[in-house]
């Protein structure tokens, strides 16, 4: 959204008072806030499996014991993994039984 934009918005919503343009303004962050949720990671991998995606700090085993707790002890495959800024992401797929 476009800075001219928000401040239209703005002076719109202190037209109809101070509790509807406190009212507004949260709406408006949330919608703003959204916008930049731009992509995400697969539901599914290529053999139907569901994945999930956990962030862990880089270096430490973390994301692994995440999968692992979450698979049941019957495994897991890694389907992506990319470290930035320090933070490790692991997208996983359980293994089927």
């Amino acid at each position: 959204m476009k800075r001219s934009q928000v401040f239209a918005v703005a002076r719109a919503a202190q037209a109809f008072g101070p509790l509807r343009a406190a009212r507004a303004m949260v709406a408006l962050a949330a919608v703003a806030g959204l916008a930049g949720c731009g992509s995400s990671a697969p539901l599914f991998a290529s053999d139907g499996s569901p994945t999930t995606l956990v962030q862990c700090q880089s270096g430490s085993d973390s994301c692994e014991q995440q999968a692992a707790a979450n698979c049941g002890g019957g495994g897991y495959e890694v389907v992506r993994q990319t470290v930035e800024s320090g933070v490790r992401n692991l997208l996983y797929a359980c293994k089927r039984k």
